[in-house]
């Protein structure tokens, strides 16, 4: 008998795998398999909102606090620009949302800069001033 998707999802994908490649396609649940899929890809998307959020921060962080610049902002910025990088390269459909992607992620990196500095929100400005390309390209200053 096969595993119901709510009871095992793990069981049930390793089954609708399975019958996938054994060609048993009229056994497939497609209505939760096609779910699946779907949830791939905004798990994708939201890897990158993530990574970009966590730079854009790392930068506001930078621009607003040079006092405090430390080789570890400095390493956070360019792991993230990796990162950023090799999620665009793996899923390159999301390069032409990027300018939404971005505001996504600008909203998160200044409400995360607010809370990791103490600064007022206000402070750090409503638009994003970096495009796509400086913020993945900027080289972060060495304290």
């Amino acid at each position: 008998m096969p595993t119901h998707y709510d009871q095992d999802a793990y069981a049930w994908a390793l089954e609708q795998a399975a019958m996938l490649r054994s060609g048993k396609l009229d056994q497939l649940d497609t209505e939760h398999l096609a779910e699946e899929i779907e949830c791939m890809g905004k798990s994708e998307r939201r890897a990158l909102v993530s990574q970009l959020a966590r730079l854009l921060m790392h930068l506001l962080k930078r621009d607003h606090q040079p006092e405090r610049r430390s080789r570890s902002w400095s390493l956070t910025i360019q792991d993230a620009q990796v990162k950023v990088n090799r999620l665009l390269n793996d899923n390159s459909s999301l390069k032409g949302s990027l300018s939404d992607l971005m505001l996504e992620a600008y909203d998160d990196a200044r409400r995360a800069a607010a809370i990791e500095t103490e600064l007022d929100l206000d402070t750090f400005p409503e638009k994003c001033l970096y495009s796509f390309d400086e913020a993945v390209t900027l080289t972060p200053e060495k304290p």
